[in-house]
């Protein structure tokens, strides 16, 4: 089942086993570093986060819930889209989108079907099924990030070798995956960039996904999935012809596309609300003093990637790179950091110029041509643009 319609990526960190499934949604509202310092987190995970969202909504959801899920599917959906309770608590929302993208993740993830969120890079795959998980499952940690490296034991298991050697084959030897660790607790496992892991190792999740069972044939064993379980898996249409899907595993998967913001103002809306959220955590300047630079930035970038400016009037040629609205949420960021340390705290066209031209020229011979005849024949004419203009030829256009 292919549904197509609308919509940063965290790194993994490695958590003790248990650490985050152990506490209820709203347990506590910060995350706890290796040391015990809270407020040292630079970024916490989304059950973390939204500990006090994911709190009100399990206390005033009183729909039905499948087996081991902390919130109903309408609960996790409203989580994600964001709404108000009728006690009046306000939910932010975490996806900007259709709501029936959503609905369909959701509803897939209560049948015994996995779910694949596929889109070009930076469509919010991996910030999805974060929240996914941690609304299911209230853990968002256990994770396989894919890449050219992933092993089988990434996704099966490993073994302790001191204790292999010291006493042979057993459970106590046995190093559990997240997937294996997830089957057994019935939780919600994360897969991230599927096809950028070797075929070989994909098919391992062929068995896990059909029959819900991990053979351990060193042990003459088996762990077999508990209800609740399930699997989230991203992968990067842009990714084509790296690692694709066998036909035997695609199968297995529902598949859920995320594409681009379909208007320009709610690619403008997700990444003020990005930039508010990660410039809080750096104690950068407020979102709203630099949302004219957010405007003219997405427009950019909307305007390159569609190949024509946002008049129709004018054809474009398109540069090598994806200008995805990660990309768009990076240089923002970055000229919010500029503005704090180098400026007077007011984002400025100055301030993102340089992350602009960063963003859009990754092949220095052919969009530096693009580049350079955009800005001459749309940025320069247009008007309210001069400061962005000269900004940019400063920054080396």
């Amino acid at each position: 089942m292919t549904v197509s319609i609308e919509s940063v990526e965290p790194t993994s960190v490695d958590t003790p086993a248990g650490q985050a499934r152990g506490a209820a949604p709203g347990a506590g509202a910060s995350a706890v570093s290796a040391d015990g310092h809270a407020d040292e987190v630079l970024r916490q995970h989304a059950e973390h986060a939204f500990a006090a969202e994911l709190a009100a909504l399990a206390a005033q959801d009183d729909r039905p819930r499948p087996a081991r899920w902390r919130l109903s599917p309408w609960a996790v959906a409203t989580y994600l889209l964001g709404g108000t309770l009728p006690d009046g608590t306000e939910i932010t929302p975490k996806y900007v989108g259709p709501r029936r993208i959503v609905e369909v993740a959701v509803t897939t993830l209560a049948t015994d079907r996995a779910l694949l969120l596929l889109g070009v890079p930076g469509t919010a795959k991996t910030w999805v099924s974060e929240h996914l998980a941690a609304a299911v499952s209230g853990d968002s940690t256990l994770l396989v990030q894919g890449t050219a490296g992933t092993p089988e034991e990434a996704i099966r298991y490993g073994w302790n070798y001191a204790q292999l050697l010291a006493h042979g084959p057993s459970r106590e030897a046995l190093v559990p995956s997240p997937v294996m660790r997830a089957m057994a607790e019935g939780m919600t496992v994360r897969v991230e960039e599927l096809t950028r892991v070797p075929a070989d190792v994909q098919d391992t999740l062929i068995t896990i996904l059909s029959e819900k069972t991990l053979p351990i044939p060193e042990l003459g064993q088996e762990t077999q999935a508990v209800r609740g379980f399930n699997l989230i898996a991203t992968a990067n249409d842009r990714d084509r012809g790296v690692n694709e899907l066998s036909s035997a595993l695609r199968r297995r998967f529902n598949t859920v596309v995320l594409p681009l913001p379909e208007s320009a103002e709610a690619e403008v809306d997700i990444v003020a609300r990005r930039v508010d959220q990660i410039g809080r955590s750096l104690d950068l300047p407020s979102v709203p003093d630099g949302v004219d630079e957010i405007r003219r930035v997405v427009t950019v970038f909307r305007e390159l990637r569609d190949g024509v400016t946002a008049d129709g009037r004018t054809k474009l040629k398109s540069p090598s790179g994806t200008l995805s609205t990660a990309e768009a949420i990076s240089v923002v960021t970055g000229g919010l950091a500029l503005a704090a340390h180098f400026g007077d705290g007011v984002l400025r066209a100055s301030d993102v110029a340089a992350g602009v031209l960063g963003a859009v020229v990754r092949d220095q011979a052919a969009d530096r041509v693009v580049w350079q005849e955009y800005l001459e024949a749309v940025v320069r004419e247009r008007e309210g643009w001069k400061d962005f203009y000269r900004a940019c030829r400063e920054a080396g256009a």
